[in-house]
Formats: structure tokens, C-alpha cells, sequence
């Protein structure tokens, strides 16, 4: 789950273009690209597509938000065609997973899709009332299983707070947008699921693109969302350990089989401790695709 590249619903022909790039996932989108006229056309324009891909599991897309009467509607239309998840915008806690989550028990039922099957990842920053809530989709809960990613965006919730602008001068986002950045890795970290960066609109700034995608992976986050082909490359690359990060991560865990109880070990010249074993442990499981 690297890259997750959007595509409008009611483009048949960028929809296939995402299908057919690298990117781990391809985010067929109702809501934000989509305007209400074109909605219907869209949701038959997406539930033609899913039914054509190949590998449906990494064919995802985003619904409208659960507030009002487009993700029903949605739903109906693309589970029959069994995309591997829903992208559920605008989720403000816990219960909107445990919503999503019967929507979608019903429809797999009626469709004989197995329970449980259709994955679900949510953007928790997007409202006002979401930000003080990305704590909340840790523990046990209906719908908790279906979880699988959380991600955070800055347009929707300036728009609620009527910012005109998102960014200092220097280009990196106002305090207020790396809250809701620093909220949403904290809280899919508690939840125990994969923290998603948003998009960078800019899209063919790609050397600004495989920077900041390298800054938050340091920072712990799993993988970026993309809206142009051109965008997925970058942030695959960013997002897979090079191979001096893996030699690296084998030779701290080495150095800890080597010193069987020890909770500390000195290695190239530094101490590392448990933690650092931790990290290793991690990036060489990332590395293998676990």
C-alpha cells in the first residue's frame, strides 16, 4: 500500500490508466473528482470497470461521504462488482467504520461476496470534528477487522474552516495542517493500521514529490496518495527500503543475535538499544512484504 493513485469515476479512460500503472492501489473516485449531475454515470461507469480488471483486490474506490444520501448509493452500485476496498471520506470516529461496516455486510450477503472481504481505509482529518477524534479507531469495535488505513487531507477541512491558505511561505503546511498530519499518524499507529500521506497537487514537481514522500516515511508513514500517474514511480520509490537501509537493518539484528539478553549493543561506532532493534525488525519485515 505505497501508492494509492485516484482516478475520476466517470472517466473510463483515466480509470484504466490507473489500473494499468504501479501503483499499489487504484483509487477509482465518486466523490471530490465526480459533479452530483455526473454521479449516476459515474457509479455505472465504475462498477463497469471493476468488473473488467484483472486483480480486483487492488481496485479500491471512494465513495461519498456516509452524511448523506450518495454512499448508499454508491455501495449498491459497486459491491456487486467486488472492489478490494472502500475509501470512506469525511469519517469522523469509530462509528462511521462500524456504519460503513454494515452497509457493507448487507451488500456482500445479497451479493454472495464473503463477510468481511471488502477492506475499508478512512480520511480522518477532513472536518472540524474529525480532528479531535483520530484517536478513536483503535480497540475493539464492529468494523474494527475491516480497517486497514487511515489517511489525513488539508482541502476539505480548509474549506470548513475557511482558510484561504494552507502553506507558510516556505511551502510546508500551516500549523494547524500538520496537526492534522501528526493526528493521523498517531492515530492509525494506535489502531495498529498503515498511516496514508496526502496528495501533493503539484503533480509534476517529482524531485519535491520523492522528497517530501521520503520525509514522512522517516516520519513512520506507510505509503502517499498520488492523483497522476506520473506521481506513483516517485512515491514507490521513496516508500521501499534501499538496499543500504536493509543491509543496514540485517547487520542491527545480527549484532543483537550475536549478544543474546542484551539490551544494548554498540555498532558502527553508535549504541542502539531495543528500540533500534524494533525499527530493524520492521523495515526487513516491510521489505518482505509481510
Amino acid at each position: 500500500m505505497r501508492s494509492w493513485l485516484f482516478a475520476p469515476g466517470d472517466s473510463t479512460k483515466k480509470m484504466a490508466k490507473a489500473i494499468a500503472s504501479a501503483a499499489d492501489i487504484a483509487l477509482l473516485d465518486l466523490e471530490d473528482s465526480v459533479t452530483p449531475e455526473n454521479k449516476p454515470a459515474a457509479r455505472s461507469a465504475v462498477a463497469e470497470t471493476l468488473y473488467e480488471a484483472g486483480n480486483r483486490e487492488r481496485v479500491w474506490v471512494r465513495i461519498n461521504p456516509l452524511a448523506g444520501p450518495e454512499a448508499v448509493r454508491d455501495l449498491a452500485a459497486i459491491l456487486p462488482a467486488r472492489p478490494g476496498g472502500v475509501f470512506l471520506p469525511k469519517a469522523e470516529g469509530r462509528h462511521h467504520v462500524t456504519q460503513l461496516h454494515h452497509y457493507l455486510t448487507a451488500l456482500e450477503t445479497a451479493n454472495d461476496i464473503a463477510p468481511g472481504s471488502t477492506l475499508i481505509a478512512a480520511l480522518v482529518t477532513e472536518t472540524a470534528a474529525a480532528m479531535f477524534r483520530t484517536g478513536d479507531y483503535a480497540g475493539d469495535y464492529p468494523g474494527r477487522e475491516r480497517l486497514v488505513a487511515l489517511s489525513w487531507g488539508a482541502e476539505d477541512l480548509s474549506s470548513e474552516l475557511g482558510a484561504r491558505q494552507q502553506r507558510r511561505p516556505d511551502g510546508e503546511y500551516a500549523h494547524t495542517y500538520e496537526m492534522a498530519r501528526s493526528l493521523c499518524l498517531l492515530g492509525a499507529v494506535a489502531a495498529g493500521v498503515a498511516p496514508i500521506e496526502t496528495v501533493q497537487p503539484e503533480f509534476r514537481d517529482t524531485a519535491a514529490l520523492e522528497a517530501r514522500a521520503r520525509a514522512v516515511r522517516a516520519q513512520g508513514f506507510r505509503g502517499m496518495l498520488a492523483i497522476h500517474p506520473a506521481q506513483v514511480d516517485p512515491v514507490n520509490a521513496a516508500f521501499t527500503p534501499s538496499p543500504e537501509e536493509i543491509d543496514h537493518a540485517r547487520a542491527v539484528v545480527q549484532a543483537f543475535a550475536d549478544n543474546p539478553g542484551a539490551g544494548t549493543v554498540a555498532l558502527d561506532g553508535a549504541m542502539l538499544d531495543r528500540p533500534h532493534l524494533a525499527l530493524a525488525q520492521r523495515l526487513l519485515a516491510e521489505a518482505e512484504g509481510d
